[in-house]
C-alpha cells in the first residue's frame, strides 16, 4: 500500500478513537450501549407549524415611515395648549466673571517695577529654568537691590525675586493685574505692573 494511503488510514483511525474517547468522557460512564441507527435509515423531518412574516410595528413615539409625518396626536401631545401659553421675557445669559490667571505661568513676562521712591525700571520674569528657580533680569533700576535680581520663583501664592547668591530681594503677591509687595532689605513698597 502506498505511503500516503497508510497515513490517511492512520489519521482516520486515530480520529475515530479520539471521538470515541471524547464521547465517553463527556457523556459519563455508560451502563449499556445505545442502539445505533444504520446509515441507510433515513429519519423523516418533523413537521413544524406555518411560518408567517410581517413588518414590525415602529417603536412608541416613532413614525412608521422615516420621512413621514409624526403619528396622529403626536404633535398635539408635544405642543402646549394655545390658551395656556404665557409669554415671559427671557433674560439673556449672563457672562461668567472674568478669570484672573494665577500661578507661575501667569506672572511670566515683562513688568514695570515701581518702588516707594517713585523710581521705575523693567523686570522680566522668564520661564527658563535656572537650577531650582527661573531666570529673571532687571534693566534700568535705580534701586540697587532690585537691579541685582537674577532669578525668581512662585511659592505659596507669592513671587520671590532673588539676587545672585540666593538672597531674596523682594516678595510680592498677585493682586488683580499687578504684583504688590516689598523689598526685603528696606521693607519699602514695590509694585510690578504690566
Amino acid at each position: 500500500m502506498p505511503r500516503p494511503y497508510r497515513s490517511t488510514i492512520a489519521l482516520l483511525a486515530l480520529g475515530a478513537t479520539l471521538s470515541a474517547c471524547a464521547s465517553q468522557r463527556f457523556d459519563g460512564p455508560r451502563t449499556r450501549a445505545a442502539p445505533q441507527a444504520s446509515l441507510d435509515t433515513i429519519v423523516p423531518a418533523m413537521p413544524s407549524g406555518t411560518v408567517t412574516s410581517a413588518p414590525l410595528a415602529p417603536p412608541p413615539g416613532a413614525s412608521a415611515a422615516p420621512d413621514g409625518p409624526p403619528p396622529v396626536g403626536a404633535q398635539a401631545a408635544l405642543a402646549p395648549p394655545a390658551s395656556n401659553v404665557i409669554a415671559e421675557p427671557v433674560a439673556p445669559p449672563q457672562s461668567p466673571p472674568p478669570v484672573v490667571a494665577s500661578g507661575r505661568a501667569s506672572v511670566v513676562g515683562a513688568w514695570d517695577a515701581r518702588d516707594a521712591t517713585g523710581g521705575s525700571c523693567k523686570v522680566t520674569l522668564s520661564s527658563a529654568p535656572a537650577l531650582d528657580l527661573y531666570k529673571a533680569s532687571a534693566a534700568g533700576c535705580p534701586n540697587k537691590d532690585l537691579a541685582k535680581v537674577t532669578a525668581w520663583d512662585f511659592r505659596d501664592g507669592e513671587v520671590y525675586l532673588y539676587q545672585q547668591g540666593g538672597t531674596v530681594a523682594a516678595r510680592l503677591r498677585q493682586g488683580g493685574g499687578s504684583l504688590d509687595g516689598a523689598l526685603t532689605r528696606s521693607g519699602a513698597a514695590l509694585a510690578l505692573v504690566r
